[in-house]
């Protein structure tokens, strides 16, 4: 006996089938990780960031140092990886520095001959930390991080010193100007790559142990080359996908307000005031990166 099926039965169940099953071949070839492996912006982080620009910034027109110390573990309270922190400071950085070197560049300030010395080292070394921070583990690159903190902390007091030696009026010892600025400007672009830190902080001292320089004319090197070293650093970063731009521009825009508001308006506090509410700041952070990078394990 042949049985007969009704062809409504049977378009209503290919329709049901149709239905049931999800379209899956516009997706075809695309991997989950894909789209993790897109940096995007956190939403609601963007007037967060923006403050915490202008109060690097304003850390940086007090100190003369850059905001990496400050960018890094704000980012990475923000919810960031670690090295995407470090990454989007340096493009941050990039940014503040510029501003200030080609105003003290107009004022006749820069030395451009001293800022390559120290600059070219930077390039190198720039892309061997950037190197090292995509390799290291989130955790050791924390750790890392926060004995950089503490070390600030014994090179900021070193800075004291060598400037109230040169007060003094007491001589300069210097060494092989080559290898120091190698050695100077190779420091700097390592720690630019891997922390995401201008290098100012150890720049300073070095320049005046090393090289027998005034502090001002330290200074303002150090700024001209954190340029190069921010850069060097940022395109690294961007090269291997690290980067958050839009973060980085908000970070960078902050911090060029918070120079301003810091040098022109804000009153000038007391060295010995400013020193150790810098130091307390430091150690704080410090803190924080070595619980951070216990989190991470």
């Amino acid at each position: 006996m042949i049985e007969y099926r009704s062809p409504g039965n049977s378009s209503q169940q290919r329709r049901g089938s149709l239905a049931a099953t999800p379209l899956r071949k516009p997706l075809e070839g695309i991997s989950h990780h894909s789209f993790e492996s897109i940096p995007v912006m956190i939403p609601g982080n963007g007037l967060v960031l923006a403050s915490g620009g202008l109060f690097s910034g304003i850390l940086s027109g007090f100190l003369g140092i850059g905001g990496g110390t400050v960018l890094v573990p704000l980012l990475v309270t923000l919810g960031y990886k670690p090295v995407q922190a470090v990454a989007t400071s340096a493009l941050a950085i990039a940014i503040t520095a510029t501003s200030g070197t080609v105003q003290n560049w107009r004022m006749g300030y820069i030395n451009p001959q001293q800022v390559l010395y120290l600059g070219l080292p930077a390039l190198v070394t720039a892309q061997l930390g950037v190197y090292l921070a995509n390799r290291f583990p989130s955790g050791l690159l924390l750790l890392a991080f926060g004995i950089l903190l503490l070390v600030n902390i014994y090179l900021i007091e070193l800075r004291q010193q060598l400037t109230a030696k040169q007060v003094e009026g007491a001589a300069a010892q210097t060494y092989n100007p080559v290898i120091s600025q190698i050695a100077s400007g190779g420091a700097a672009g390592l720690l630019a790559g891997l922390f995401g830190v201008g290098g100012g902080v150890i720049l300073v001292p070095l320049q005046i142990l090393l090289l027998g320089r005034p502090i001002k004319d330290a200074v303002q090197t150090s700024l001209g080359v954190i340029v190069i070293t921010a850069i060097a650093a940022a395109g690294g970063h961007a090269w291997s996908g690290n980067i958050l731009f839009v973060e980085g521009i908000l970070l960078g825009t902050g911090g060029l307000l918070g120079a301003q508001v810091s040098t022109r308006f804000l009153p000038r506090l007391p060295d010995a005031m400013v020193g150790l509410a810098f130091r307390t700041l430091l150690a704080l952070l410090a803190i924080y990166a070595f619980w951070q990078a216990w989190q991470q394990q």
